[in-house]
């Protein structure tokens, strides 16, 4: 199946905390990073989802925040270290492609915020995605 999700990098489920409607599961991804997801029970259930499963996962590009300082005090778990590789500007909104430790991110961003924070080609900054917003798929 083709899908319009621009982010989808795999990993290997590391561990899966159920809670009564939710649950986090921990990705350790190909690059070595650990990402963690929100989703439903059911979506663990019925994907077969358990520590040792391949998985995808899947990220829209609106989904993406880029920062370019320190980043504390945020309840954002999952925090991408990586480089900018490209800046693709249009009227209002920018595509930002980061490489991160075995994949790349594209973050959909305001061009304003490319200026204010000066992103370039070789740009250190750290990807910030909500584990709510992050999506798996079983392979």
């Amino acid at each position: 199946m083709s899908l319009s999700i621009r982010n989808q990098i795999p990993g290997t489920v590391a561990s899966v905390t159920p809670g009564e409607v939710m649950a986090t599961v921990k990705v350790r991804l190909d690059g070595g990073q650990e990402i963690t997801a929100a989703i439903t029970r059911e979506a663990v259930r019925e994907l077969g989802i358990a520590e040792g499963s391949a998985v995808r996962t899947l990220i829209k590009s609106t989904e993406v925040a880029l920062a370019t300082g320190a980043v504390e005090g945020l309840s954002i778990r999952n925090r991408i270290p990586g480089t900018v590789t490209e800046v693709a500007t249009g009227g209002a909104m920018a595509g930002v492609k980061v490489a991160v430790a075995g994949g790349e991110l594209t973050a959909a961003i305001t061009r304003d915020a490319v200026e204010d924070l000066g992103l370039a080609a070789g740009s250190e900054v750290t990807a910030l995605i909500k584990s709510t917003e992050i999506a798996l798929a079983a392979s």
